[in-house]
Parts: structure tokens; sequence; C-alpha cells
């Protein structure tokens, strides 16, 4: 028997060459998707743990004590394209102490006259004094679908983290703004057995 190697011919080489090229773009593209499906989410883990782009913290309880660091807090309402709602809060403005917990009310009112869906994100600013806003209670990231003509209070309960003057650059912020904006959400198809009966046809015997 012949121990000379066995040539492989080009075509063969062509072929094998285009299906590991087709593998690798296939485990690229499954690798982006991935990435992209992820990003978001982990995104706002992140700006939450951190309070990155002056995302707010979430607190259990809250704080332990109440300094004499006085701080304004300004409220921001703001409602994104498509969306029609009216979006009003109590009063634009709290003098706090950092420690203190307050309340605030929102009021939301659908103008439409068919029910719509939206949702609530929200940022604070300076963007350094976003891990000092701590919220224990928020209506942000849950959608919320009001009839027509429906109004509905949403509370927010905060209070800014004394830790603040331990930082350099967010104690010096007298004034910090809470910022929210209503999104429109893309409601789902109704499942066909919510659906109008259909009306019945009559046989005649």
């Amino acid at each position: 028997m012949s121990d000379m190697p066995v040539e492989i011919s080009p075509r063969a080489r062509d072929w094998k060459r285009d299906i590991k090229v087709a593998l690798s773009a296939f485990a690229f593209g499954a690798a982006m998707f991935g990435a992209a499906y992820a990003a978001v989410p982990l995104y706002d883990l992140f700006c939450r743990v951190t309070g990155f782009g002056g995302t707010t913290m979430r607190a259990e309880r809250p704080a332990d004590r109440v300094i004499d660091h006085p701080v304004d807090i300004r409220f921001d309402s703001n409602i994104g394209a498509g969306l029609p709602w009216r979006f009003q809060v109590d009063t634009t403005r709290h003098s706090i102490k950092a420690g203190e917990t307050h309340t605030m009310t929102y009021r939301v009112t659908n103008m439409a006259d068919v029910p719509v869906t939206g949702m609530a994100t929200y940022n604070v600013a300076p963007y350094e004094t976003g891990r000092f806003f701590n919220k224990l209670e928020c209506f942000c990231f849950t959608e919320q679908t009001l009839a027509p003509g429906e109004s509905r209070e949403f509370t927010v309960v905060y209070f800014v983290d004394p830790a603040i003057v331990d930082d350099p650059s967010a104690r010096t912020a007298n004034t910090i703004t809470l910022s929210y904006t209503f999104y429109r959400q893309n409601q789902p198809p109704r499942p066909v057995a919510q659906s109008a009966a259909p009306t019945p046809v009559s046989r005649s015997n």
C-alpha cells in the first residue's frame, strides 16, 4: 500500500472553507444577539448599583439619621411623544434635610377615548447625586394602563442619604432634580378568546 498523501481537490478545499466561514459567522451573530439582548438589563443593573447616569438607588428602609444638610428637591414630570396623557406633580419643590423621608404625589390622566398603557422612567441631576437619592416606593418601570378619561395618583417615597456630605463632588449640589417621563407602551393584541363573539348564523329548516 502506498504511503503517499491523498491530495484534496481545490473544490473540496473551497467547500470546507465555506463551511468554516459560515459556522464562524453564525457563532458571531449568535454572540452579538446575546450581547444585545443582555445589554439593556445589565446596563440597568449597573446603573442601579452605582447610580451611574443619574439613576437613583432603591432602599429597603429609611435613613438611620438626619443631618443638618439642606437640599432642595425639584420634581419634573414629562410625557413622551405619542402618549395622550396629562402628567402633573403636586408641587415642584421640596426643601429637606439629608436623611429625612418625604413623599411626593404625581397625578396622571388619560386624555384619550381608548385605554392606553404607559411606563415611567426616571433620572436625577446632577448625575453624581444619583447614588445618594434613595427611593423607598416608586411607580417607575411598571406598565400602567388607564381607561379613557381615568385619573390615577402615584407616589414616590424618598430620602437623600446623609453620606452625601462625604462625597466632594455631590455635597455641593444644593438642588437635586428628580425627573420622570412616561412613555407609551405597545399593547399586545387581544387573545382570540377575548375577542367579540361572532354573530350566530340562523339556519332555516
